[in-house]
């Protein structure tokens, strides 16, 4: 398994989800989840598979090749239409129809894959999951995708405002909702160099 550099400074799994392409709004992005490997490598240090059932996967992959391209075919379309949602809604604009009906479709195979399992405590959400089970990390990305599109955190939702097309999805936990990069060493130091730049320019 590939080890990347994967970012998980969103602020939300979901968000760390749509940022797996890099430069997301340019013409170009730079797509990190390049093989199956790679998806379940992301997965795995999202701590939505554990070390033993990403072996199993990937074991299971090399078995059917062609049931793990599907499942990652899947999981880029489910990351765009994500990615599309959220960026809408983080510049005031409504999410397009056809991306609004793909997901509940991806929403209503996932919640049909959920159960209530015994717990020490009580009881606790649990998947049902069998080795086929090839886009299982899909589940839980998508009922978070859910929630958060239908609370309150949803407004604190942002995407990076460099004009590069960094498209970085983040969620905005400064009080009064001002964060505008997705950090001030990468994109916000670009953008102030360059207003700099101009001015001087402009003497």
């Amino acid at each position: 398994m590939e080890h990347k550099d994967w970012d998980f400074d969103s602020g939300k799994l979901v968000l760390d989800f749509a940022n797996t392409a890099e430069f997301h709004a340019s013409d170009q992005p730079d797509e990190m989840l390049e093989t199956y490997s790679d998806l379940v490598s992301w997965s795995m240090e999202a701590g939505l598979v554990t070390e033993i059932v990403a072996r199993d996967l990937l074991v299971n992959a090399d078995k059917e090749p062609q049931a793990a391209a599907e499942a990652l075919s899947h999981a880029l379309e489910m990351r765009e239409t994500i990615y599309r949602m959220l960026s809408a809604y983080a510049h005031g604009e409504k999410p397009d129809n056809t991306d609004l009906s793909r997901f509940n479709h991806a929403l209503t195979e996932a919640l049909m894959k959920t159960q209530i399992s015994p717990t020490d405590e009580g009881f606790n959400w649990s998947w049902q999951i069998d080795e086929n089970s090839f886009d299982r990390m899909l589940w839980p990305i998508v009922r978070e995708a859910a929630n958060l599109l239908t609370s309150d955190d949803i407004n604190r939702v942002g995407e990076c405002a460099d004009d590069c097309g960094c498209g970085y999805l983040f969620f905005d936990t400064s009080r009064n909702h001002s964060r505008r990069w997705c950090s001030m060493e990468g994109c916000g130091n670009r953008a102030k160099a360059q207003r700099h730049y101009q001015r001087k320019s402009q003497k």
